[in-house]
């Protein structure tokens, strides 16, 4: 039995049947991973949005064994030294003047951001319900389950948590209509990516903070898959132009490490007191260390910047591939975050891509998801999307 079908053997036997992996990943480095047969793929799906400086950077994986080194674990009832530094370099980051809460995950993150909008609206009326989005991704626990807008991750979890709306992306009026008295938030994701890699217009985002405003209710952005430059600002809502009252983060944030963040404005700092809300790994100082590391590569090694110079190359060559095949519909998009709308399943044009040595994701119905991490240089996208026309050009036939 080869390494692949032990692997693969035991996974089945002592797993929950929740995943269906279709190969091994034993190693990465930068923008490559390779499987336990030894083959090198590009990886364009960084780890669902995780891998945003690449597989195993030299200063993430120094701070990792530094700080492992010295201090794994020590609860929250004592501080430490990197989760304080890391709050207030997002704190900085995003311009907000608030504070920051730690916690594990992107559901996490935003379950915390949930009853933190409860918590303030407790505070003024007693108001409870959140407005989310149709085709929204916001996470797996029960209550983020609920302030996802999509029913197929909801059936067989009933009854799911009550005091959520929902309305339709891009669409100001919906959003207006689904907010009442007891309505206390809006949250949103600036790119929906689960849901189809949907941009949302400046329009729409600008309305949702001016609706905030006018009836003092909080504005939470979902940054866990956009957030940590994915789409060319540290986070998708600075390139809106709109400050939320609330943003999460996750995923990229820890280089690999899990780490998710609850990030607030001055209004919202200190809605949460002591004891009214807790995580024991929150705040992990090595994965703290880890996540300051991320910072300092995406800072010290012009990482926007090449975001903006390899998502225009990426945009343009899809582009291309769109004009040149028919069952290929449309690109969209921010940044590195780009999905490729498929006439039918999408996933054939993922098996095609794999076959030629570059992996990547579907998202919600037809869109193939593209998200190579952001430390890519040009000459590999170029390797790269080669790969992809022999490969569309396999599925499709030259045309």
């Amino acid at each position: 039995m080869s390494k692949t079908d032990e692997t693969k053997a035991l996974w089945e036997s002592a797993m929950m049947p929740v995943y269906a992996p279709e190969t091994t990943i034993t190693s990465g480095k930068g923008v490559i991973v390779r499987n336990s047969s030894g083959q090198s793929l590009y990886d364009f799906t960084s780890g669902i949005g995780v891998q945003n400086v690449g597989h195993c950077h030299p200063k993430v994986t120094e701070a990792i064994r530094e700080q492992a080194a010295k201090l794994t674990h020590c609860s929250n009832l004592f501080a430490n030294e990197p989760a304080g530094k890391l709050a207030a370099k997002l704190v900085e980051l995003s311009g907000l003047g608030g504070k920051a809460f730690f916690c594990n995950s992107g559901a996490e993150a935003n379950e915390a951001a949930i009853k933190l909008a409860r918590k303030y609206g407790a505070a003024t009326g007693g108001r409870y319900r959140i407005v989310t989005m149709r085709q929204s991704f916001h996470g797996r626990t029960l209550a983020t389950l609920a302030a996802t807008g999509q029913s197929w991750c909801q059936e067989g979890y009933d009854p799911l948590p009550a005091g959520f709306a929902y309305a339709d992306f891009n669409d100001l009026e919906s959003v207006k209509a689904a907010v009442d008295d007891d309505t206390v938030a809006i949250m949103l994701e600036c790119v929906q990516g689960e849901g189809g890699v949907t941009p949302a217009t400046e329009e729409f985002i600008k309305g949702v903070r001016t609706l905030c405003d006018e009836k003092d209710m909080l504005m939470i952005c979902d940054e866990v898959q956009t957030g940590m430059g994915r789409t060319g600002t540290w986070f998708s809502w600075q390139g809106y132009g709109v400050e939320p009252d609330l943003f999460t983060l996750a995923k990229a944030l820890g280089g690999g490490l899990p780490i998710g963040a609850l990030v607030s404005n001055a209004k919202c700092a200190d809605v949460f007191t002591p004891g009214s809300h807790a995580s024991t790994f929150g705040g992990n100082p090595v994965a703290a260390a880890a996540a300051l590391a991320v910072i300092d590569v995406i800072q010290s090694e012009g990482v926007l910047e090449n975001v903006a110079k390899t998502s225009a190359l990426a945009f343009e060559a899809f582009q291309a591939f769109v004009d040149k095949y028919p069952k290929l519909l449309e690109v969209r998009g921010k940044g590195l975050l780009i999905g490729i709308a498929v006439d039918g399943d999408p996933k054939p044009v993922v098996e095609a891509f794999r076959d030629q040595s570059v992996l990547v994701l579907t998202a919600k119905g037809n869109v193939v998801r593209i998200m190579p991490p952001l430390t890519i240089k040009e000459n590999d996208l170029v390797d790269a999307i080669e790969m992809m026309s022999d490969a569309l050009d396999c599925l499709y036939g030259e045309e």
